[in-house]
């Protein structure tokens, strides 16, 4: 079943100025042409190579090659001033595509399902308009376009090859395209805006028998049955009740015939949670319970236990920039939505525990057209008329953090 987004506010591009509104065309055509390449994780050498071949017709200075695939572009404005950075991902999902679209993927198996290619579509259009204008800003401008956000995550690796330094960034944004909100909406808010992501792996050792004779054996499968039960007393009773959080195990293998008991069973999940406070926290206490249930019914276990992202906690005063730019290009107050967290995860968290910043959320459905499908979803699609609301959206945040900053 497919969970219906809020109702959408009228939209009124008049907010979006002339020249990008001109440009939708443009960005239409490039979001496609990516959509219809798409490359997986620290894969995306032809969509590099497409936005590099556009930075360049541009005359726009990037570096190619950073974290394998990675791009960053270079625009300075007419006076100095401050360095923002404007972040994009680039890569699609090991999904088969069911949209019948001219558009549709041509890599069987490969799909972007999460907006991705609008990302890097709209990161274009601010740089086309940007280099155009740099009378029209102060400071430095650097356009990120990063690798593997759906994992393992390309964030991590570039900011550990400088691009945060040469020069020194003061502060970035980036926006993600979002089907849970509908056109013309903004979902920005202060603090925690997407949790954290940690995993885990776990196999039980117990002692396999004849199901007839359970005495002689140790059930993994009752033991990891108490495991994944136990598991969820960690939120409800371990976790302060203002401190949302979620253990989930999605997987639980074991057994190989109905009369007989498994010896091992297998089981794996995530973690997530906003507070940054938590982390190791949850691990910690997950491993506690194991090693408690299966001391007690005489077993061993392994568990593998890692960190993928940390929650994105976005900037007070950064968070206040975006929403003030948004009420003026979107129809408030409907169209800016405070109450948008999620328990997804993403890696933009490395760069906003690196400098200060902001994520926010762009509302593309439009369920009218059927483009309400969820992320992840091997129908997802947006509505394309949020690709110029995006570059204005930016735009418009860099030309007031230079003149705030």
């Amino acid at each position: 079943m497919i969970a219906a987004v809020p109702t959408a506010p009228s939209l009124d591009l008049r907010a979006v100025r002339l020249e990008i509104r001109a440009l939708q065309q443009e960005l239409v055509q490039w979001r496609r042409q990516i959509h219809q390449q798409p490359e997986l994780g620290f894969k995306e050498e032809q969509t590099a190579a497409f936005i590099g071949a556009q930075l360049t017709a541009w005359g726009i200075p990037h570096q190619t090659g950073i974290a394998h695939t990675g791009i960053v572009a270079t625009i300075a404005g007419h006076a100095p001033g401050p360095v923002l950075g404007i972040r994009a991902d680039m890569d699609a999902l090991p999904i088969q595509e069911l949209n019948a679209v001219p558009y549709c993927s041509q890599r069987d198996g490969v799909m972007h399902a999460c907006g991705h290619d609008g990302h890097v579509a709209i990161a274009l259009g601010v740089a086309h308009y940007l280099s155009r204008h740099r009378e029209a800003f102060r400071g430095t401008v650097r356009l990120i376009f990063q690798p593997a956000e759906e994992g393992p995550g390309g964030a991590k690796p570039m900011i550990e090859a400088g691009i945060l330094q040469d020069p020194p960034m003061d502060a970035i944004i980036g926006l993600h395209l979002w089907n849970n909100l509908p056109l013309g909406t903004v979902g920005v808010r202060s603090g925690p805006l997407m949790a954290a992501v940690e995993c885990f792996r776990c196999t039980v050792f117990g002692k396999g028998g004849h199901g007839a004779m359970p005495d002689q054996t140790v059930d993994s499968v009752v033991v990891g049955a108490q495991i994944v039960n136990a598991l969820q007393t960690i939120v409800s009773r371990n976790i302060r009740p203002l401190d949302a959080a979620v253990v989930t195990v999605g997987e639980f293998h074991a057994g190989t015939a109905l009369n007989v008991i498994a010896d091992t069973a297998r089981m794996s999940g995530t973690v997530r949670y906003f507070n940054p406070d938590l982390t190791g926290k949850i691990g910690d206490r997950l491993e506690q319970i194991i090693a408690g249930i299966c001391q007690g019914q005489g077993a061993t276990y392994d568990l593998n236990y890692w960190q993928l992202y940390p929650p994105v906690v976005n900037d007070p005063q950064m968070a206040e920039l975006v929403r003030s730019v948004a009420v003026d290009v979107v129809e408030t107050p409907l169209g800016i939505v405070p109450d948008c967290q999620t328990m997804g995860g993403e890696d933009m968290s490395f760069f906003l525990e690196a400098v200060p910043g902001c994520y926010f959320f762009l509302g593309a459905a439009n369920s009218s057209l059927g483009l309400d499908f969820p992320h992840h979803h091997p129908r997802f699609d947006f509505d394309e008329t949020v690709l110029c609301l995006g570059v204005e959206l930016f735009v418009r945040c860099v030309e007031k953090f230079g003149l705030e900053s």
